[in-house]
């Protein structure tokens, strides 16, 4: 293939990818001023993150194996087409409901785009030039987390949230050109390919359970059949995935990685520590514009250190791990950034930057950039090479899922954490029909301030008070969540006999596009051979 036509089909993955990672921080920053408008309280600012997250976590998998069956260039085109289709439809929402569904859809399509990117330049790269287009790819994915919350606070600030969305469209317009005129068609796999849609709808439904329960548990209470029956029944389908994957002769998951120590201890320690990251991106973006009073743009500008830290620290952590092993990396780093969130419960409502919320941000991101390659690599070492696209792609849907089901878990906690500090607050105060009003609404929000002129100064007090403790026990269970992943990593991981390219692995979900293509010919991080460097995977 010309080079040219190669440079082109690079930047159509790289367009994809990064319409993908800059919506996907520029949401959370978003999160204050949709509520703002459509309304709907934590629950809804809830599931406009977790939406997307139920289902890129939950089809990502299922969506890796479509490329294989029908093309890895329809499926792509299919994918960037229908995320910039739905990104419209959430620009003009005029309901959360509304929006909610269509951040589903998005995930949905952000499952066949996202593993899809990989596959494209597996497809139109030669062997050797491989292991370049993959690095430039994931580069220009950590690009996109470092401007998403800077990009969308500027929005935000200056324009509107539903801007965040319609900017997704002329990018989308470009990489469908680029994609008819340099990635090429290829004929549909062989007849016996199938496509696990039953799994998918499993897990699927499955994982929905339990976080519609959490959710709604604050508002209904734990007797209500909209809380125990999701509860139960979500549990029921992710078992009834279990047995259905053993017995499929074309499962979505094969269960057989699971045998393998480092794999399934990584992984472990994948469902922790990102179920704690989750927790932190969520919360700490809303607390700083709705109780601290931080701007949009002013909250993603003082998000940046931490993406700074991991994109230029991750490749140097890698290498350091390449020659010592990662078992310490995976074991300390994460300790250290638990650490670093403890810090974080030093936040009150009036955040000194530079002497409180800065260092808790430097030390929590060093700690992530030591273990986030490291972690990558040790999961994918300890699988065959030709599984080495579907382990990478098993540890990203399992990454997101643990963000989902934590941010879905930790709204319940920290509603009634709130309730409880807020009634202590105001017991024996007497309060007029606008303080009633006024506390009622708070309860709804969670992580909210009030202004004394809309109540008195007692109730304004109590409710920033209840603020701030609510979002120290989010924090907590955050900080126990990572601690946790690293006692994990000591405990379980060992070094392993085949050695997978740390450096190559950039910064897993965090920073750099990570790599979840679910096919078993691609991958991007490098093993050691006896004859050099190569990428995984069967070409």
């Amino acid at each position: 293939m010309p080079d040219r036509r190669k440079r082109l089909a690079l930047l159509a993955a790289i367009m994809g990818s990064f319409v993908v990672g800059l919506d996907a921080t520029a949401v959370n920053v978003a999160l204050p001023a949709i509520r703002a408008d459509l309304g709907g309280g934590l629950a809804g600012q809830q599931w406009v993150s977790n939406a997307y997250l139920l289902a890129l976590g939950s089809l990502i998998l299922v969506g890796g194996s479509l490329g294989d069956v029908f093309g890895e260039r329809r499926v792509f085109s299919i994918g960037v087409a229908g995320f910039g289709l739905v990104s419209l439809l959430c620009a003009v929402a005029p309901s959360i409901e509304v929006l909610v569904a269509c951040r589903t859809l998005q995930g949905a399509f952000g499952a066949l785009l996202t593993p899809s990117a990989l596959a494209v330049l597996v497809a139109v790269f030669p062997k050797n030039e491989r292991g370049a287009a993959i690095g430039s790819w994931t580069a220009w994915g950590g690009i996109a987390t470092v401007i998403g919350p800077l990009a969308g606070g500027f929005l935000v600030q200056t324009v509107s949230w539903r801007l965040i969305f319609a900017v997704n469209i002329p990018f989308v317009v470009i990489t469908l050109m680029l994609v008819a005129r340099a990635v090429p068609a290829r004929d549909r796999g062989a007849a016996h390919a199938r496509v696990d849609w039953l799994g998918a709808a499993l897990t699927f439904f499955g994982l929905a359970g339990p976080v519609l329960a959490l959710i709604r548990q604050p508002v209904v209470g734990w007797s209500s059949f909209q809380v125990w029956g999701p509860a139960l029944g979500g549990p029921a389908l992710l078992l009834l995935f279990v047995w259905y994957e053993r017995r499929s002769p074309a499962p979505m998951l094969p269960l057989d990685l699971f045998k393998r120590r480092n794999f399934t201890v990584g992984n472990l320690q994948t469902f922790t520590m990102y179920g704690g990251l989750g927790i932190t991106f969520f919360l700490l973006v809303l607390f700083l514009q709705e109780v601290a009073g931080y701007r949009p743009l002013e909250a993603g500008v003082a998000l940046m250190p931490l993406t700074l830290v991991m994109f230029s620290l991750s490749k140097r952590t890698g290498r350091l791990a390449d020659r010592l092993g990662p078992r310490l990396f995976m074991g300390f780093g994460p300790l250290t950034a638990a650490l670093g969130l403890a810090l974080m419960l030093r936040l009150d409502a009036h955040v000194s930057y530079l002497t409180v919320l800065l260092p808790a941000l430097l030390l929590f991101a060093i700690g992530l950039a030591c273990t986030v390659a490291p972690l990558t690599a040790a999961v994918l070492s300890d699988a065959e090479e030709s599984n080495a696209g579907i382990a990478s792609g098993v540890n990203n849907a399992i990454a997101r899922i643990a963000g989902l089901l934590a941010i879905a878990a930790v709204g319940a906690v920290i509603s009634a954490q709130f309730t409880s500090s807020l009634n202590a607050q105001l017991a024996g105060v007497p309060l007029t029909a606008q303080d009633r009003t006024v506390v009622a609404q708070a309860r709804s929000q969670t992580l909210t301030s009030v202004s004394p002129s809309r109540a008195g100064t007692q109730v304004s007090l109590a409710v920033q008070i209840a603020s701030v403790d609510a979002f120290h026990t989010g924090i907590e269970i955050a900080s126990s969540l990572v601690a946790l992943g690293g006692l994990i990593g000591l405990a379980g991981i060992r070094n392993p006999r085949r050695v997978v390219q740390c450096e190559d692995c950039a910064g897993g979900q965090l920073a750099g596009q990570p790599l979840d293509a679910a096919r078993p010919r691609a991958s991007g991080c490098a093993t050691k051979t006896p004859s050099g460097v190569q990428p995984h995977g069967r070409v």
